[in-house]
């Protein structure tokens, strides 16, 4: 007679696999994660079924928390203006503590087959578009979610692409200044 697999544990191996891949980027092999949390290829492989089974149910969780964190970060507040709720998002978002997830998605969004997550790259973009909507109606302004979303990304492809995160805030900083009515 088998054992019962114990959902905690599937759970805790989970969550240290994807602080694993978050901080490291997802491994060709298994034994990074088994070691990061504190298991065997074994064990990984009796709780997710297959390595790719695995990496899919990473990316998943590793995506819930970017959505969790950035959500919180993008969403309008009602003491503030919107624009100043997205001068301090973008500086999170791209700073160190969101630096991990827009690199595991960037990685994604590049593969070509993404065999790992079939529609990444739509669902990626799409799934922020009505939190940008929503902030800007703050302002009176739904209909600029689109371009909020679209400098947004831009900007995050070129610090991926060249590093030069200052030049990349500066321009940031200069499209805010386009949403804040003169006074």
């Amino acid at each position: 007679m088998g054992r019962h697999k114990q959902p905690e544990i599937r759970d805790r191996i989970l969550d240290a696999c994807v602080c694993h891949a978050l901080a490291h980027g997802l491994p060709d092999r298994l034994e990074p994660l088994a070691t990061a949390a504190g298991t065997s290829t074994r064990m990984l492989i009796y709780h997710f079924g297959t390595r790719d089974a695995l990496l899919r149910e990473i990316l998943e969780r590793a995506r819930q928390r970017q959505r969790d964190f950035f959500g919180e970060l993008v969403s309008a507040r009602p003491d503030e203006p919107y624009p100043v709720t997205l001068g301090r998002a973008w500086r999170m978002m791209t700073g160190p503590a969101g630096r991990p997830y827009l690199s595991m998605f960037g990685k994604l969004r590049e593969d070509a087959e993404q065999q790992l997550w079939p529609g990444f790259r739509r669902e990626s973009t799409t799934d922020w578009l009505q939190l940008f909507e929503d902030g800007m109606r703050s302002i009176g302004r739904p209909e600029l979610g689109t371009l909020v979303l679209a400098v947004v990304r831009g900007l995050i492809l070129d610090i991926e692409t060249t590093g030069d995160a200052s030049r990349a805030d500066q321009a940031f900083d200069h499209f805010l200044a386009t949403l804040t009515p003169a006074t």
